[in-house]
């Protein structure tokens, strides 16, 4: 019980320290985070944050994790949270919706996303993150797809091939977005991706995009 109680006091102060270092790795770059910067962010000391953390790159990898996994938590609910019950076609709705870098938090796991991309690729000890990250995202898109099949309301497919191509254009038409190429508005993006899964799945593409007030 004196263990359990302790982890309990211990958990906030490990979560506003990671949390810290996803405001700094949005602000200022994956390279620019230092153990001191993060533990004035968190107003923590920098011991604390070692006793926590024992390197840099455990307290970068942890971090990301820590952003992608509550993004997890709150996008990846139980089933049959996600929109009206039984209703697979809005529910991936939702799916493409929140995988748009729109502003605010999505937009900020966005800018996570590519500073992990960035640094995986100079970084081999970060790609295992990457990977587990991405197989999380693909599981969730393949589920929502999974749960039309098998409902009937699409067209029979390979949840996990289609995922896949899914998560292609997500990140493609996502990124150009997220820079603000003129010919890639935000708006636009879902529309763009609904019109190539729309037909796969035997759906009207119209209703794969969530309106928006």
């Amino acid at each position: 019980m004196v263990e359990s109680a302790e982890q309990e006091v211990e958990r906030p102060t490990r979560e506003r320290i990671l949390e810290a270092a996803c405001e700094q790795i949005a602000a200022e770059g994956i390279d620019e985070v230092r153990i001191a910067r993060v533990a004035m962010r968190a107003g923590a000391s920098t011991a604390l944050v070692h006793h926590y953390f024992s390197t840099r790159d455990e307290l970068l990898a942890e971090a990301l994790m820590h952003s992608f996994e509550l993004a997890g938590d709150d996008r990846f609910g139980p089933e049959g949270e996600q929109g009206e019950p039984g209703s697979a076609t809005e529910r991936l709705a939702r799916v493409i919706d929140e995988s748009m870098p729109r502003p605010g938090h999505q937009e900020r796991e966005w800018i996570l996303w590519v500073e992990l991309w960035l640094r995986a690729v100079r970084d081999p000890a970060l790609r295992p993150v990457a990977a587990r990250l991405y197989a999380r995202y693909r599981d969730w898109i393949a589920e929502a797809i999974a749960a039309g099949v098998e409902s009937g309301e699409f067209e029979p497919c390979d949840p996990g091939e289609l995922a896949d191509h899914a998560m292609a254009l997500f990140d493609g038409l996502g990124l150009r977005a997220l820079l603000g190429d003129p010919a890639m508005p935000l708006e636009q993006a879902p529309a763009r991706i609904a019109e190539v899964l729309g037909p796969r799945l035997g759906v009207e593409p119209a209703l794969l995009v969530l309106e928006r007030d």
